[in-house]
């Protein structure tokens, strides 16, 4: 017997009538009177004697009445506790690291559910270089971290996001490349440029730019764009950054110019192989997991 089925005969015993039980469930007359006919059927008695006004209950609709009050308070008792656990049983400490990318909003987005979903989670975000991440993910300091490709995937777990990073140059306004709407590799011959610190992200336009085209002149490095951000909007030279930090500087001090042919990343969820992970992070990494599919996951 369905516990929709007992609510059903509780509620329409309750108030006496079939139209007064419609009302209160939210369900038209004609579907709780087939409700009601199938349970008398399905008990093989009737459960109810009709008045012109309203129902009055059998011998047998008085002791199913006394039954479904127990199971029915019985019932919500049981999901109430289970609620209470979900809410508090399921709780702990998460440490995310994450770079400043596009796909920041993802890590956010997901630990926002996270945390709807079990308030007594507790977290801590850090947001730094690839480099400063990955060391406090090594050192076990961090559990998980969003990063940029490429990765060290011998030691990392990993997940691919799907948005993909543009990569281009941030210029100052009264720059002579800011007209431009595409930056090629002969605009960076002899160009002033600061650079990420990461041996990856310089070889990676070392091989965009080629060997025969002459080289920028690397005036400067930085572990984070916004630290030469007011280099930049003083022109004393260009930085190459990706896209998705852009949302963070001013259009009216800067521009934004990608590169052509395109260099596009992706942001990659990583966490160390060969170390336990608690509950918490668990859940955490199942639900990007789950939103992005198994099948982008890397053991």
């Amino acid at each position: 017997m369905e516990i929709r089925l007992l609510r059903y005969f509780w509620t329409i015993a309750d108030l006496g009538t079939i139209s007064a039980a419609a009302n209160q469930l939210h369900i038209t007359q004609p579907t709780l009177s087939r409700q009601l006919q199938g349970l008398e059927a399905q008990l093989g008695t009737p459960l109810f004697v009709r008045h012109p006004k309203h129902l009055e209950l059998t011998q047998a609709g008085a002791f199913l009445k006394s039954r479904a009050a127990e199971i029915l308070t019985l019932t919500h008792q049981t999901e109430q506790e289970f609620a209470a656990q979900k809410q508090h049983l399921f709780s702990g400490h998460i440490r995310i690291g994450c770079v400043a990318a596009d796909n920041s909003d993802t890590m956010a987005m997901l630990l926002e559910e996270l945390v709807h979903d079990y308030p007594a989670v507790t977290y801590n975000i850090i947001t730094g270089a690839s480099d400063l991440i990955e060391e406090q993910l090594d050192r076990g300091l961090l559990d998980v971290a969003v990063l940029l490709e490429p990765v060290a995937a011998q030691k990392y777990h990993t997940l691919t996001l799907p948005r993909t990073e543009q990569w281009g140059l941030l210029v100052a306004k009264q720059s002579q490349l800011a007209h431009k709407s595409t930056i090629q590799p002969t605009d960076l011959a002899d160009l002033p440029l600061m650079l990420s610190q990461r041996p990856a992200v310089q070889n990676m336009l070392k091989k965009w730019r080629g060997e025969t085209i002459k080289p920028p002149r690397i005036i400067g490095t930085f572990n984070l764009i916004f630290n030469v951000l007011p280099l930049i909007e003083a022109n004393l030279g260009a930085a190459l950054s990706i896209q998705g930090i852009t949302s963070e500087i001013n259009p009216e001090t800067l521009n934004f110019i990608p590169l052509v042919p395109d260099i596009k990343t992706r942001c990659i969820l990583v966490w160390r192989k060969n170390r336990v992970l608690t509950p918490v992070v668990t859940e955490y990494i199942r639900r990007f997991k789950t939103a992005f599919g198994t099948k982008k996951a890397q053991d």
